[in-house]
């Protein structure tokens, strides 16, 4: 069981290990742009990150931010969520989560959300046992922009 991680606001001293489990979950940023990517966190308030770390070392991390539409009441979103490869089913994960969930609450809101990529069918068993329930499927339109 790995629940002795510590969970912690991420720093940019996080970067590299944080870059390494973007990769683990599929996408690709460099420590420079991940790093950047925390500065810019620092001036915002509706938006965090969490660490894990056991022996000095960060293990996952999971991003949370609140989501404001007209149609809806505000809800937390979790972004993202990552355990490294080989840790996972230990705990770490629900920790993250309930930091997540912690957070949100603190800011007056009592819904989170998370999507999921229809393959990662772990995933999803993930957040069944612990607690979510599936409330719709959505498809996913997208548009490169020329800035």
């Amino acid at each position: 069981m790995n629940s002795l991680a510590t969970i912690r606001p991420i720093s940019t001293s996080d970067s590299h290990a944080v870059t390494q489990l973007v990769a683990q979950l599929g996408y690709e940023r460099t420590a420079d742009q991940v790093c950047r990517w925390v500065l810019d966190l620092e001036a915002r308030t509706d938006q965090a990150i969490f660490v894990a770390v056991l022996d000095d070392e960060v293990v996952g991390w999971i991003e949370v931010s609140l989501v404001r539409h007209l149609q809806s009441d505000t809800f937390g979103l979790i972004g993202g969520l990552v355990v490294r490869d080989g840790l996972r089913g230990g705990g770490i994960g629900r920790r993250l989560c309930e930091e997540a969930e912690n957070w949100t609450a603190r800011h007056g809101v009592n819904r989170i959300r998370v999507t999921s990529r229809s393959t990662r069918e772990a995933a999803h068993r993930f957040y069944l046992r612990d607690g979510y329930e599936q409330t719709k499927i959505s498809m996913v339109f997208e548009k490169r922009l020329t800035p």
